[in-house]
């Protein structure tokens, strides 16, 4: 799966490496993601996402559920892995 945050919608972006004498590479900067389970009250089951730094920090302040509900009218979350026990 590729780097995309399911929450936040980021994901990789491209930039140049610069070296001392200006000369210019290509590189990529890489968000910072995290595979983590959520229980999710609402659906009585545990959900594993993709989730970067601040999709955690938006989880933290607005709640899984909000959370998901936003990212879902955004068009971010793409699918919603139960994790069955």
């Amino acid at each position: 799966m590729s780097k995309v945050c399911q929450i936040t919608g980021k994901k990789a972006i491209t930039g140049n490496n610069v070296s001392h004498s200006k000369r210019r590479t290509k590189r990529k900067f890489n968000v910072n993601v995290f595979n983590r389970k959520f229980y999710w009250p609402e659906a009585g089951q545990w959900i594993r996402l993709t989730v970067s730094a601040a999709g955690l920090r938006n989880i933290n302040r607005m709640g899984l559920d909000a959370a998901l509900k936003k990212a879902a009218t955004e068009g971010h979350l793409t699918e919603i892995r139960t994790i069955e026990k």
